[in-house]
């Protein structure tokens, strides 16, 4: 099992309807457009995702400086269209138990739709260079490409 006491939790408001929030994440066309961290890209045909309790996820991020490939996947746990997203992140053929978890949460507001975003399972903090950095980093793209006409 993993350690839940260790991990962060990060927050974004999106211009966006929650429904754009959730699709960004779950559809396979969109989230190879920002499921990455500034200076990586995500390959559509890396992309695989069965959006269902049970179902599992792949994708590849591609470091844009040297190439290095990270294959990156889990199990969704929790799927409640538009208002909460739950997965193992991490190696895609990893034990779940063994694996971080994901915890998305969507909120409808005046300004759009408030998102927490909690990892839990490893450790992270603003600086790290690593889980936090990266994340933080995915989810200026992720707010970059829901900002685009």
């Amino acid at each position: 099992m993993i350690d839940e006491t260790k991990g962060f939790t990060l927050a974004r408001t999106f211009a966006a309807t929650p429904e754009e929030v959730w699709s960004a994440w779950t559809n396979p066309d969109e989230a190879a457009q920002w499921f990455h961290p500034e200076g990586a890209s995500t390959p559509r045909e890396s992309v695989e995702m069965d959006v269902r309790e049970g179902g599992r996820y792949t994708y590849t991020m591609v470091n844009d400086a040297d190439g290095t490939r990270y294959v990156t996947g889990g199990v969704y746990r929790e799927v409640s269209p538009y208002e909460r997203l739950v997965f193992t992140w991490g190696d895609p053929l990893g034990d779940p138990d063994e694996t971080p978890v994901v915890t998305l949460v969507f909120t409808p507001t005046a300004e759009g739709t408030h998102m927490s975003f909690e990892l839990r399972g490893v450790d992270g903090a603003e600086g790290d260079e690593y889980f936090y950095d990266g994340w933080d980093s995915a989810l200026n793209v992720l707010g970059e490409y829901l900002s685009r006409p």
